[in-house]
Order: C-alpha cells, then sequence, then structure tokens
C-alpha cells in the first residue's frame, strides 16, 4: 500500500527542477468588480500556445458576496511540503485559497478535478477570522510546511486599528484557522507581505499601511508625513519570535513585496519600495545576513518622469511628473532576473540580478501609463500599468495584469482601468517583448490582480533544498 504513496509531481525539491518541469497550461486570475456592483470572480485563462482558446478566458467563477476586493491569493500547498519539518507529505496542490482583502472573508476553491472548472468548496466568513485570530484584511497567502500561512493588514475593530495586524495559520487539510502565528511581537505594528527561508529558519515581513490609509485610496496627508510603513522585520520562523527591525527611511513610504532567493543556500532577498517622499523616486533594496546579523541596502533606483499637469490626475498635478510607482516585483526560479512593475509610468522592468548587490538592467517594455497610455503591440489599448506579476517556472514567460486596488485605480486613473493581462517572452540572455498574440480582456466591468499558473509560479513555491 505505501507504495502508491507519493508526493505531489508538482513539488519539487530544488528550484533548478522546478525549472525544467512542464510548462503551464493553465492561468487563475482574481477579478474585481471596482464598484462594488457584482461578485468579484475568479477567471481560468488559456495560456498554452497550442491550444485554439489560446489567450482567452475558458470559465469564470464568480463569488457568492458583493464587496470582497479579491487581491492576494494563494496554493494550499507547495513545494515546502517536501520539508524536514512537514507532517503533510502527501498533500496536493489542489485548493486556492483566496481572501478577500476588504471583506475579510476567504474563498477555499477546489481546482479538482477538472483545472478548467474550479469550484467554490468553503466560505470562512470574516467573524471567525475575527474571534479566532483578532485580526482582519487577509492579504498573502503562503502555504508552509505545516499549514498556510496568511498575513494581515488590520487589527481588530471596524476599521482594523484596534491592535495591530499580524500573520494567522489555517489548517491545510480542513481550513480551519487556527490563531495567530507571533509569539513575541517585538516592536512590529504594520503589516504587508512576508516571506522566508525554511532550513535557514527565518522570515522576512514588510509594510503598507492601516486599513484606514488605503481602503478609501491613498491619503495623501499621511504619505507626505511618511505615515505608511517603511520597515523590513525579521524574524525566528520556528519560534515565531521578532529578532530584527531595519528601518529604511521614514522617506521611503510603502516597504511592499518581498522577494527572497529561491535556493535557500542564499541569504538575501529583494524588496520595492513604492516612492521615496522626497523625490518621487521608486527604489528596489537588496536584503542580506552576514554574522548572523541582517542588513539592507537600496541597490537600485527608478526616477519619475516629467509631465504635463494638465495631463496627470488631481492627486499628482501638484507635482509635474509621473512616480514610478513600484507596485510588484518578482524573482525568476533561477535567481538571475527580478522583474519590477512600475504601475505609474506604465513600465515592466527586468533587472539582471546575478550580483544582488548590483543589479543591472536588461530589458524593458511598456504598456498603459498615467500620461503615456501606451498600446499593446497588437493595437489595443491597456488602462493602468503593469502591475502584479508572475513568471513561469522556466523563467521564459512573465504574465502581468493591470489593477492595483479598486480606490487607487479611480485615483491615479479616473477614466478606469479595465481587466486585462497580457506576457511577456523573455530572452535567453536577458531582455524581454511583449507577446503579440496574447491578450486577455475581462471587460469593463472588472479589474484584474493576481496570477497564479498551474502546477506552481516563482511567487509561490518554497524551497528545501539547493539546486546542484
Amino acid at each position: 500500500m505505501l507504495e502508491t504513496l507519493h508526493p505531489d509531481p508538482t513539488f519539487h525539491p530544488s528550484p533548478r527542477l522546478a525549472m525544467e518541469a512542464e510548462a503551464e497550461r493553465i492561468a487563475y486570475t482574481v477579478l474585481l468588480s471596482p464598484n462594488q456592483s457584482r461578485p468579484d470572480a475568479l477567471a481560468v485563462v488559456d495560456v498554452d500556445p497550442r491550444s485554439k482558446t489560446y489567450g482567452s478566458m475558458l470559465s469564470r467563477l464568480d463569488m457568492p458576496y458583493r464587496g470582497d476586493e479579491l487581491h492576494h491569493f494563494g496554493w494550499n500547498a507547495c513545494s515546502s511540503a517536501l520539508s524536514p519539518m512537514s507532517g503533510h507529505a502527501f498533500l496536493q496542490r489542489r485548493y486556492l485559497v483566496i481572501p478577500g482583502i476588504r471583506s475579510s472573508r476567504i474563498y477555499i476553491v477546489d481546482t479538482q478535478p477538472d483545472p478548467r472548472a474550479p469550484k467554490l468548496v468553503k466560505t470562512i466568513e470574516p467573524e471567525e477570522i475575527f474571534r479566532k485570530t483578532g485580526y482582519s484584511r487577509p492579504h498573502t497567502v503562503h502555504c508552509g510546511p505545516e499549514g498556510i500561512y496568511i498575513s494581515t493588514l488590520g487589527g481588530a475593530g471596524p476599521d482594523g486599528t484596534q491592535g495591530p495586524p499580524g500573520v494567522f495559520i489555517m489548517d491545510c487539510e480542513n481550513f480551519e484557522v487556527l490563531g495567530r502565528w507571533e509569539i513575541d511581537r517585538g516592536p512590529q505594528k504594520l503589516h504587508y507581505d512576508f516571506w522566508w527561508n525554511l532550513p535557514r529558519d527565518y522570515m522576512v515581513s514588510s509594510e503598507w499601511g492601516l486599513p484606514p490609509q488605503f481602503e478609501n485610496g491613498i491619503v495623501a496627508e499621511d504619505l507626505l508625513a511618511n505615515k505608511y510603513g517603511h520597515s523590513l522585520h525579521f524574524w525566528d520562523l520556528r519560534d515565531r519570535r521578532h529578532v530584527q527591525a531595519i528601518d529604511l527611511g521614514a522617506n521611503h513610504q510603502m516597504a511592499l513585496e518581498i522577494r527572497p532567493a529561491h535556493d535557500p543556500t542564499r541569504e538575501y532577498g529583494f524588496v520595492g519600495v513604492v516612492v521615496d517622499t522626497t523625490n518621487l523616486e521608486a527604489s528596489i533594496w537588496t536584503w542580506y545576513r552576514e554574522d548572523g546579523k541582517f542588513h539592507a541596502r537600496k541597490t537600485a533606483t527608478i526616477s519619475p518622469e516629467p509631465a504635463d499637469a494638465a495631463k496627470l490626475p488631481p492627486l499628482l498635478k501638484g507635482f509635474g511628473a509621473v512616480p514610478p510607482l513600484i507596485s510588484d516585483i518578482d524573482l525568476s526560479l533561477d535567481d538571475r532576473f527580478l522583474y519590477v512593475a512600475c504601475w505609474g509610468t506604465g513600465e515592466l522592468r527586468q533587472y539582471d540580478v546575478t550580483d544582488p548587490m548590483k543589479p543591472v538592467q536588461a530589458g524593458s517594455v511598456r504598456i498603459g501609463g498615467i500620461v503615456q497610455h501606451a498600446q499593446h503591440p497588437n493595437g489595443r489599448p491597456f488602462g493602468g500599468g503593469p502591475q502584479m506579476t508572475e513568471i513561469s517556472r522556466d523563467g521564459k514567460r512573465v504574465y502581468f495584469t493591470n489593477s492595483l486596488y479598486s480606490t487607487w485605480d479611480t485615483q491615479f486613473y479616473p477614466e478606469g482601468v479595465p481587466g486585462a493581462q497580457v506576457m511577456c517572452n523573455v530572452g535567453a540572455n536577458g531582455g524581454i517583448e511583449l507577446d503579440r498574440e496574447f491578450f486577455v480582456d475581462f471587460g469593463p466591468d472588472y479589474g484584474a490582480h493576481q496570477i497564479r499558473l498551474q502546477g506552481g509560479d516563482c511567487s509561490t513555491d518554497s524551497f528545501c533544498y539547493p539546486s546542484a
């Protein structure tokens, strides 16, 4: 009987082995109703170039409620299940865990038996999360060896400001909310993204802001007063204990996406900073551990672009420039290329980070943008700009969508951000080019946010063994 028990074939011990796996054929993309006039949804997209329906939406799963604001989501299990710490070696990468960042509701969606027609199998109501954790506004989902980790942006109370946000754990088999992850929080008071190095036994987390600072749009007064998050936090993963904080400087507002090196022997990673309030530039920072202590250094900057005030939304008219607004970064599985989404200027940049302390720009595409409104190579308009980014396991394709957050979309792109998903092909030695044939139009009734790829992707999996 034991001979029939094998780990899920989409679990890979090392990043290199994951890169050699079969290419993705399906992508799952969350769609949100910007005006909450209809339920949010999960779109199933054909990404198989051999298919007659390549670049189209195969199906759409509508959620039962309105106003969830589906944002980030993840798998119930991934390659971290191969960790020696795991008690769940025979899990399957089968369920998508989809939080509503506005409603604090979580949906569990089963992608089997037909990955093209996923089904909603469980709804976790916000009251359960509030009662068991004291947290609200669930955000990032990561599958860990022993369960599902979910970060939050709000604490208790109607506006999420009664107590700090944090991370809670969910059982990866029955999806019961177990409780708060933190044992010793230390000075951490804000939250956004998190990730880890499993063998080295540490976690890294970042900061955005509390619900009143993002739910109704960016609060300009808070931004100019440097009241958004600007620190990194480092944790002992097994002890669930805060060990160190690094303040990047109050002017470096909104330290968002955390992307550690995939190879666990490499003790470094990257974080994107949305805006420097002294000059509107965006920046990439490299964090690393040396002699037992964590450090962070600004390793790349992207300048704002001067613009006619008449072409700017009211929020930016006084500045006479378009800030890049780094809203997402993603790292290829071989730790070679870092992709940086500049949602404000409408640029996706590719950096060679072979030397993580000296990123070198290797490619760029322009599409959308607050002022440029650059069209897709097929001539179609593209609202918003490059936003949530997902890289294929083999590193040859980079998918991205165009919506950031409904109220922020309205502030920066008053003309609207109709949901779209596009893809870049990656050159063998770097360089990126938009694929002329791949353009998924979700229509004006939906915004499009995070993407997950069938079989795993570069912002999902945690690996326990080094690449040969």
